[in-house]
Formats: C-alpha cells, structure tokens, sequence
C-alpha cells in the first residue's frame, strides 16, 4: 500500500496549501516538525523522490504513524521529540541542511478528542495536557503556583480579562480539595467567568493558557523557528500554520526580523547590516477558504505563513520573553 493509499484520519488544515508552499521536488528533503496524523508528510510523499524526517513529542501519535512508515518504502523516518529539536534530530539521521520545514502550531483535533488527555473541558477526564510523556501535568501547575503566577499565567497565554478572579478562585477551591479533573476545574471558571448565549464557554481561555504553558509552545515555537532558519537550504521553504494571535505574532515578528533589507539615507552613511536571511513570500497570512471553514470549524482562526531561506547567514539569536517560565513557576522561583 502505497502513502497515498493509506487511510487519513485527519486532514491538516491548510494542508493543500502549506505542501503546496514546499514545493516538493524529486530528491528533496523535507521536515514535518509537527507530524500529527500524518497529513503534510502524506502531502510531501505524493511527490514522487522525496524524503520526510517528521517529528512528534506525543508518542500516541508516534505509533499511529508506524503503518505510513512502513508503506514509505524507507522515505519516512518518524521521531518522538519536541520540533524544537528539528535540527538536531536532523543531524542524528546524517542530514545537515533540508529543503523545506511545515509546522502546524498547537494542539491537535486528535488531541482535544482523546478526554483522558485532559486537553478539552468537551470530556472529563485527568487535568494532563502534556503533549508529550514528561514534565509537570495542568494538576501539578494549578495545585503548586501561587495566585500572581496564575493571573498571569491566565492571563498573558489565554488573553482572559478575568485572570485575577479565575486565579483566586482556584486558590480557593484548592484549599478546599485538589483539583485534579477537566470538569472540576471548568466549574470553578465558570463560576466567575460569565458568558452570552453563543459566545465560547467560560473556560475556554484557561485551558488554552494551562496548555500553552504546560507544554511551553511559544517557546518551543520560537525556538523551532530558529532550528528551521539554521537548516533549510538556500531556496528552502518554511511553512507555518498557526491558530490564535499569540503563534501569529511569533512567526509574523520572526519572519519580519530576518526579512528586513537595511540600507542608509541622504542623511546618514549605509551602515553595515546583516543580509535578510529570509524572504517572505505571504505578505499577508495565507487563510482557510469558506467550504474548509464549514467542513472543520478550526480552520476558521488559522493563518499560514510562509518564507523562503536566503544564502545569508543565520541571523544571531537575542529574543527573551517576558512571560512566566514552567521551572520557575513550579520551583516556587
């Protein structure tokens, strides 16, 4: 059974789109950072030649993809990792540089159907969220870091403007038991997040920020986007799908940096800069089209960006962000 066979069960958003942007030829190599179900590798192999190192830090989705690899006919390597890693796991198969590298930022459908991974309040199930095997659960965040810690937690990852009263609620209610479910956790929201007939559900927002900061994904993302500037070839294409305004910015504000063009003016000498190591090629995101938004409601917020690798050298990283650690929220510091 050939790759293209292969049953899908889920299609990637933005999926036609994203592979269309690699622009895969015969010979190419190529990085599905966030391999999921498997769709943007699928998308790579049709093109007949190519070669796909996909990546997942959830080992569920890891052995679902053991059938594709063995239907590849050796063009997939599958590897449990974090895709910040992407050139690393890159260089421990023996390549240096690839041609292109798709992400798609976030948690997956798949993910949020699975309710004993504790990512959605749609299910009860353990307050986990961790995409991979390791680190501090939802539990372990919500039970341990104090009340600032949680305003702003809640706050910063899930733009929610009742963060202080969701945090003293939970202090509250902890006291009073552990809170150890996706359903207790969504009461205790909703208890002090009031919402409209048809607006999201209260808790929305806090889950999306004890997610973001559980798995620390604005990290890992900027720190993949770095991994995928230092290994794509001149001409290599990047690719990023992401789903709410904090990816967003994170890619915009990378691809923006390391497109800039310098130059002086009449009034002060060219000045020595560095050469843009990428050129962007959607100057405005890339969106779902209306029949996509109507068969997968998701796609509705996503945004596809994409850029091309120059000759010039990596550019050197400076970024901090002001936005609380996982160490330091669980060590107390």
């Amino acid at each position: 059974m050939s790759p293209d066979d292969q049953p899908v069960r889920h299609v990637p958003v933005l999926g036609h789109e994203a592979v269309d942007a690699l622009a895969p030829r015969d010979g190419g190599i190529y990085v599905d950072a966030t391999f999921g179900a498997g769709g943007y590798t699928r998308g790579i192999l049709k093109t007949s030649g190519t070669r796909v190192i996909a990546i997942d830090r959830d080992r569920t989705a890891i052995a679902a993809g053991f059938s594709l690899v063995d239907s590849s006919e050796g063009r997939l390597t599958l590897v449990e990792d974090r895709f910040s890693n992407l050139a690393d796991v890159c260089a421990a198969q023996g390549v240096a540089a690839v041609d292109g590298v798709v992400m798609d930022v976030g948690v997956s459908s798949m993910q949020l159907d699975q309710g004993e991974r504790g990512f959605s309040f749609r299910f009860n199930g353990p307050l986990d969220m961790r995409m991979g095997q390791d680190g501090p659960t939802a539990a372990d965040v919500v039970a341990r870091a104090s009340e600032t810690d949680l305003a702003n937690i809640i706050y910063i990852f899930g733009e929610e403007r009742h963060s202080r009263a969701v945090a003293r609620a939970i202090v509250a209610a902890r006291k009073e038991a552990p809170i150890t479910t996706t359903r207790a956790l969504a009461d205790i929201v909703a208890r002090v997040v009031r919402s409209k007939p048809n607006e999201i559900h209260p808790a929305t927002r806090t889950f999306q920020a004890l997610r973001i900061f559980v798995n620390e994904e604005l990290d890992e993302l900027h720190a993949a986007l770095v991994a995928a500037e230092q290994i794509l070839k001149p001409g290599g294409r990047l690719a990023v799908v992401s789903f709410h305004s904090l990816e967003d910015r994170i890619v915009k504000n990378f691809l923006n940096e390391r497109g800039k063009r310098g130059g002086g003016s009449r009034h002060l000498p060219e000045v020595d800069q560095a050469q843009p190591s990428f050129e962007i090629l959607t100057k405005r995101p890339t969106v779902a089209g209306d029949e996509e938004v109507a068969a997968n409601p998701r796609a509705r917020s996503a945004k596809l960006r994409t850029a091309a690798r120059t000759a010039a050298p990596a550019l050197p990283e400076t970024a901090s962000f002001d936005w609380p650690q996982l160490t330091d929220v669980m060590r107390g510091g």
